[in-house]
């Protein structure tokens, strides 16, 4: 079995949201642990765990990420963190699917990543490391992120899709 660490600084957790359906507003969680464990060499038998601290939530503005911690979205004095857990990795083609449950605000729902696995390497220090570019779409309401609102001219001010990108780097431990 061999286990991987994820290296923060080589990796990012980003999410995009529609706004007022016009533009993507991107934002990104800082802090974050994640681990891969696996026996197969194509990874088809991964199981991996992440976790975010909500706190660490940055849109490059600083308003609207206090909105986001506030009780209208994410109630981060009640709930720290989001996290998830998977279940399986199918393989299809070069692409891995991984499925898992994300918890978000204490709800678990199914998700799924599409996964391009870009390979393994020893880096100048006796490393291995892998990496992955991931990408899903949840429904924030399902999960209790249900804040809205209409613009006078009847336009919505948030979309219900959350578009996720994963740029991930493991470290062999």
């Amino acid at each position: 079995m061999e286990n991987y660490k994820i290296d923060t600084a080589h990796s990012e957790i980003l999410f995009k949201v529609k706004h007022l359906m016009i533009t993507n507003v991107t934002g990104q969680f800082k802090d974050f642990d994640a681990t891969l464990t696996s026996s197969k060499e194509d990874l088809s038998d991964a199981q991996v765990t992440f976790t975010a601290n909500v706190d660490s939530i940055d849109t490059s503005n600083e308003q609207r990420d206090a909105h986001l911690k506030a009780t209208d979205f994410f109630d981060v004095e009640k709930f720290p963190n989001l996290k998830f857990v998977s279940t399986s990795v199918e393989k299809n083609g070069d692409e891995l699917v991984l499925k898992g449950d994300l918890t978000i605000r204490d709800v678990t729902k199914p998700v799924e990543l599409k996964a391009d696995y870009n390979g393994s390497v020893v880096d100048p220090w006796g490393q291995t490391k892998i990496g992955f570019e991931a990408e899903g779409k949840i429904k924030r309401k399902e999960f209790g992120l249900t804040w809205d609102a209409v613009t006078e001219a009847g336009n919505i001010m948030l979309s219900d899709d959350v578009k996720l990108q994963l740029n991930v780097q493991f470290v062999k431990q």
